[in-house]
């Protein structure tokens, strides 16, 4: 079996689609797929990266396909610092001063802090120093007894919410970093719930205050460092967090 047949296999074992599925979606027949996984025939660039998007392959990932089956990477993976991004972060910064005085933060594939409003000292207020040197880690420091965790008032309910998503997230990706984050956040205190919770959001309340979260990604990324960004703000949830807050 071929590096790239095999990276492929995987992928589609992932989404759970039998060959047959695949081909039906994508007009690939489903003894060339068979070929493909088993090494008996060797993609193009473009039955690759045609089979990556119906598989919703990350960009990483697909470069990783690419590069397995002797081609070149289709998409860029620029430096957070470098020039090409300048404006987009830019950007991206401007979408959490706007966000004030609610939190918001920017994060990377890892959940590591790229960068946040001025509201978000209200919220890391009392973490250990530790847990606040960079880079910060933001869901080791929300649900590490000296992070955040001591001042969640509904710590189950939102430990279940995060380890849930974690779970999804890192069944996307298939990345190795993200399922070791997982098993080290899931082994902290707090409790797990498989109940439901009640209303329309899982909250975060959190000394006193209540929120709820939304997250933003760009619409149509082309980089591999674009596509894995994404902007955690939160809202208050109740009037009184609002005054609180000043909004």
């Amino acid at each position: 079996m071929s590096a790239v047949g095999q990276l492929l296999r995987t992928w589609r074992d992932e989404r759970r689609l039998s060959q047959l599925d695949l081909s039906a979606r994508t007009g690939v027949s489903a003894r060339h797929l068979s070929f493909v996984e088993t090494g008996r025939s060797r993609p193009t660039p473009e039955m690759i990266l045609r089979l990556a998007e119906e598989l919703d392959v990350p960009l990483r990932q697909r470069n990783e396909l690419l590069l397995a089956g002797g081609f070149a990477p289709a998409y860029p993976e620029s430096d957070l610092d470098g020039p090409p991004l300048a404006v987009l972060l830019a950007g991206l910064r401007q979408v959490l001063a706007g966000h004030e005085p609610y939190p918001a933060l920017l994060v990377d594939r890892h959940w590591t802090m790229v960068d946040g409003n001025n509201a978000v000292a209200r919220l890391t207020r009392g973490c250990a120093p530790e847990l606040l040197e960079p880079p910060v880690n933001v869901l080791r420091l929300a649900l590490h007894p000296d992070g955040m965790a001591g001042r969640i008032e509904n710590l189950a309910e939102w430990r279940t919410h995060v380890l849930h998503r974690l779970d999804r997230q890192a069944a996307a990706t298939a990345d190795p970093v993200l399922r070791e984050l997982r098993s080290e956040v899931g082994g902290y205190p707090g409790g797990e719930i498989a109940a439901r919770p009640d209303g329309l959001v899982v909250p975060l309340r959190y000394d006193g205050l209540s929120f709820f979260s939304i997250t933003s990604v760009l619409g149509t990324p082309r980089d591999v460092t674009l596509a894995e960004l994404a902007i955690e703000a939160f809202l208050p949830a109740d009037a009184d967090t609002a005054a609180a807050l000043g909004g």
